[in-house]
């Protein structure tokens, strides 16, 4: 398959993203102002990239000819890192209960990790179910009832409909259940596909929503509006809100036409290899800095400077001593290997 740079690009933003997102929860909690409100609406994309970049590449690479032991293959990559990592978070979150004088036991804590998904992996379990998606709507070819176009329409609409429905609920599901329902990113999807769909078509040939769409005017107008309204406070910041639906959809039409053919430079690719590894690890190397600086001791620009370092830098690392093991990849997250 040819190689595709404008999703390299997207895979070291999202990696970004979602790096950034959980650096400014541990800053938010020295700082909290509308400054770090407005960094938060770049980072609100990371989790949907990665979900949108499975589906874009197993439609451009297979099609419906999907090969076999494609769904255990893919499946076993993100299901055994949500159990190795979901029992270690757990661990970790019980241990620090525990020295808290929260009475809560290790049972509770993993049922809340591990089955109710109440940790940043919940990721992966929306992953396996678009994988499972993905394998269904290949080999029963649903797309003769499911055409892409109409449905990233409805697809959007039931998504946007889904994430309103909660935010107007007083009362949530246990843990992040109502997060990984495939319904609040049915619309990723069908971007998916109708992206590869047209994919090859010249220029001329596009249709013309999709040609409109991808214009920079949309995208910057809505991240205005964004802006605006978060000024009196009126937003909700994270991958899992109304708002989030029409942003992604004008930043992937834009990104994917702009970015179309930009050899990504070596530090992006080098993001790429380490991605997974990244998203699954970081957040252990962030805690290991508030567990070594309790008092908040230190100024809050070194602060911000030790989690990026340590947390970068330490993700990383893991990341390679663990797949230098036989079976480390698997374990703790496989890293990509990027031509």
């Amino acid at each position: 398959m040819q190689r595709i740079e404008e999703i390299y690009w997207l895979r070291a933003y999202g990696c970004l993203a979602v790096f950034s997102f959980h650096l400014l929860d541990h800053l938010n909690q020295r700082l909290d102002t509308l400054t770090t409100d407005l960094a938060r609406i770049p980072t609100v994309l990371g989790t949907p990239i990665f979900i949108f970049i499975s589906i874009f590449l197993f439609s451009m690479r297979y099609g419906r000819d999907i090969p076999s032991g494609f769904l255990s293959s893919r499946v076993k990559y993100v299901m055994v890192p949500y159990l190795v990592y979901g029992l270690a978070y757990a661990g970790a979150e019980f241990l620090r209960l525990r020295a808290a004088g929260v009475d809560t036991g290790l049972l509770e804590t993993l049922r809340e990790y591990l089955v109710y998904a109440g940790w940043h992996g919940y990721f992966l379990i929306i992953a396996a179910q678009f994988y499972a998606f993905y394998w269904l709507h290949g080999r029963f070819d649903l797309g003769r009832w499911l055409p892409a176009t109409p449905w990233l329409v409805i697809g959007s609409l039931i998504s946007m409909a889904w994430w309103g429905y909660w935010q107007w609920r007083s009362a949530l599901p246990p843990g992040y259940l109502h997060w990984i329902a495939p319904l609040g990113w049915l619309y990723l999807f069908f971007l998916a596909l109708v992206l590869v769909e047209h994919y090859r078509d010249r220029p001329e040939a596009r249709p013309a929503w999709l040609v409109a769409l991808a214009r920079p005017r949309w995208l910057v107008g809505l991240v205005a509006l964004v802006a605006l309204m978060s000024v009196p406070g009126w937003l909700e910041y994270s991958s899992k809100e109304v708002w989030v639906v029409p942003l992604f959809l004008l930043f992937t039409l834009w990104v994917m036409n702009r970015l179309r053919g930009r050899p990504a430079p070596p530090l992006v690719r080098r993001l790429n290899e380490f991605s997974f590894g990244i998203y699954l690890a970081h957040p252990m190397f962030f805690n290991l800095v508030d567990t070594l600086d309790p008092g908040q001791r230190l100024p809050l620009a070194a602060y911000v400077l030790v989690l990026i370092v340590v947390g970068m830098a330490g993700s990383i690392i893991w990341n390679l001593a663990a797949n230098r093991a036989h079976w480390g990849g698997l374990l703790f997250g496989k890293r990509l290997r990027v031509a």
